[in-house]
């Protein structure tokens, strides 16, 4: 028996998983495949003779213009990606296969959700800059900063900053109460730090209890011996209750200036360590 492919076409465009969209050179849609509502939330008819550009999200739109212009110039973009508002405010990321077809008089366009697969490259993205327990920049992404600022700082002559932050006897917190514990008190130091910082400073874990924090723009030294002193306090205050009665550890803080204590990194880094550990024995002496 002959199949009748003609009348098999449409309920297999409406089979498939990805949507499939016909859009006229006004930006009408004219066709919506089924698929739609499952991506969009929206059901066909609903769709239908609206601008497509309505559910486009608004910091995706210039681009997606520029795109549908070269679809409509006869160059097909098979590899496309923006965003969609969907029916129910959430966001949705597109994969686009799109071409002008002449023949029809109009751009043709598969649609794929890649959600669940942008969140995952951005997580891991993230995850290849950030430290893992606190979330705060990591010791390679500090490093490219550093080297930025530092570039900055020689085109323009400023002064910038460098703090080296070890927290004092956090090996006795991770002995007494434990590991899971000392994480806590990790991730606590990282968003009081994040407290004490301007938008354009940079605050890291660079590894175990060490921590950097990089000021940019500084006007004169005493901001910086401000910025400390701060620091010092906010990280005085006592843990939460949560914490059960676990004490807040003190922290010894080095600091470097560019260009005066050095013009590189390396040098700079050196400086604030070496810093740190100076003001670490006089805490130990002191005791």
């Amino acid at each position: 028996m002959a199949v009748d492919l003609q009348a098999l076409y449409p309920k297999l465009i409406h089979l498939m998983l990805d949507t499939v969209f016909v859009v006229d050179s006004e930006n009408l849609i004219v066709f919506v495949s089924d698929g739609c509502e499952a991506l969009l939330g929206y059901r066909a008819d609903e769709l239908t003779g609206t601008p497509i550009t309505h559910y486009m999200h608004p910091e995706d739109l210039a681009r997606t213009r520029a795109s549908i212009v070269r679809v409509m110039n006869g160059r097909p973009h098979v590899d496309f990606r923006n965003r969609y508002v969907r029916k129910d405010g959430e966001i949705v990321h597109i994969l686009w296969a799109a071409f002008w077809s002449e023949e029809v008089g109009a751009r043709i366009g598969v649609a794929r959700d890649v959600t669940a697969l942008t969140q995952a490259e951005e997580e891991l993205r993230f995850l290849a800059h950030h430290d893992p327990l606190t979330a705060l920049t990591n010791r390679s992404l500090f490093n490219d900063g550093l080297d930025s600022a530092l570039q900055d700082a020689q085109r323009h002559n400023s002064t910038l900053a460098l703090l080296f932050l070890d927290v004092d006897d956090f090996k006795g917190i991770n002995d007494v109460h434990g590991h899971a514990v000392g994480d806590r008190v990790l991730c606590v130091i990282a968003r009081r730090l994040e407290r004490c910082v301007r938008e354009n400073d940079l605050v890291a874990r660079m590894g175990g209890d060490e921590f950097t924090v990089l000021l940019t723009d500084i006007q004169q030294h005493a901001d910086v011996c401000a910025k400390v002193a701060q620091i010092l306090a906010v990280m005085a205050e006592p843990l939460g209750a949560e914490f059960g009665g676990v004490k807040m550890p003190s922290c010894s803080i080095g600091v470097a200036f560019y260009p005066v204590d050095g013009e590189d990194a390396d040098t700079l880094l050196s400086h604030a360590d070496g810093d740190m550990y100076r003001i670490k024995r006089q805490y130990l002496a002191a005791e």
